[in-house]
């Protein structure tokens, strides 16, 4: 049975609420035990290792999305992946035209491809999860998203749904994904943001400090919305479009949101990550996150920011920009043009 409610909000933003009766019984059920963290020494969280940021832990992140999708019922820790996935194939649809060869990356479990049924592309999936079975033609590659095992000018379309934001070296695959595009093709993709889950963060920060005295980062560094322009730039794309969709759940609790987080295979890996946190300290924070933020119906928001970005191989049919200096009409004659038309109007009441 599901045990979600989905109703889409002004602006296009989506609220995801869990009815708390299952979720109560869901978090009592017995689970096996996650993976234990690793216990590191204090190091810089943007260590560089060949010139490259290094900041989570991709050992600890696969094997926390092994331990995810070991559970028994882990496809109901799949709302926010497939609510995401059809959005970004809504993306896909809006583009007229056919994409005889496409690639996901970070397929996941296709959260995109079942909702692609209409389209009949073939589709190259690059994951390190078993991916569910789809109407679509599709073949899995179990890669590292930061390292494409593809030939340069091979897809005519490229997409990505909530992989990207575990990705050290976000740079250098955008770099990666505009090769393996032909020239004319497109790059669709939705990461997390800045912004998400920010109730946590502060909830999380304001209770180890006033319990311990200071505070480590529980929740991974995201990029920011006015960084991914430049990023996409940088990385040889033009056309790009950026926008941006807030996605609310709601919650019993704070313990339930940690709860989901680890079942979705999304909690913290950054290197220099605290290996706990004492129970004084989450019970602080728990009822920190319901004072500031709970809802009249004792339930709490968790807030995920996501980006959509699009971005364009450049080719020569692609529209240009025209030239400097080559415009023929100037702004100020159309000043001039509305100031008469006013003036025409006050004196023709």
């Amino acid at each position: 049975m599901n045990n979600l409610v989905s109703s889409r909000a002004v602006g296009g933003a989506c609220l995801l609420c869990r009815r708390g009766a299952a979720v109560s019984a869901r978090v009592t059920q017995q689970r096996p035990h996650p993976p234990p963290l690793t216990r590191l020494s204090s190091r810089l969280l943007s260590s560089r290792q060949g010139g490259t940021m290094n900041v989570f832990d991709r050992n600890m992140k696969r094997r926390q999305k092994k331990w995810a999708s070991s559970l028994q019922e882990h496809n109901k820790y799949d709302y926010l992946r497939d609510e995401v996935g059809s959005r970004v194939a809504d993306r896909i649809y809006d583009i007229a035209r056919t994409f005889p060869l496409a690639l996901d990356v970070g397929c996941g479990k296709s959260h995109i491809a079942e909702h692609l049924s209409k389209v009949g592309l073939p589709l190259f999936c690059v994951s390190q999860r078993q991916k569910k079975e789809s109407e679509m033609p599709t073949h899995c590659v179990m890669a590292d998203e930061e390292f494409l095992p593809f030939r340069e000018n091979t897809f005519d379309l490229v997409v990505s749904s909530l992989s990207m934001h575990w990705i050290n070296d976000l740079p250098g695959a955008l770099r990666q994904i505009h090769q393996v595009l032909k020239p004319d093709g497109v790059f669709i993709g939705a990461m997390v943001g800045g912004e998400t889950l920010y109730e946590l963060r502060c909830s999380l920060q304001l209770a180890e400090l006033e319990r311990e005295g200071g505070f480590s980062p529980h929740i991974s560094p995201y990029t920011a919305v006015t960084d991914l322009g430049n990023l996409l730039g940088q990385a040889g794309f033009n056309m790009l479009t950026v926008d941006v969709d807030e996605i609310q759940v709601h919650y019993p609790g704070m313990l339930d949101v940690m709860c989901d987080l680890q079942g979705m295979g999304e909690s913290n890996c950054v290197w220099n990550r605290k290996s706990l946190l004492h129970r004084d300290t989450i019970l602080a924070a728990a009822a920190v996150y319901k004072e500031m933020y709970g809802n009249e119906d004792g339930s709490v928001p968790a807030t995920f920011e996501i980006l959509y970005m699009i971005g364009w191989k450049p080719h020569e049919s692609q529209v240009k920009p025209a030239k400097r200096g080559s415009a023929t009409a100037s702004f100020a004659d159309l000043s001039k043009i509305s100031q008469s038309e006013a003036s025409i109007k006050t004196d023709n009441p």
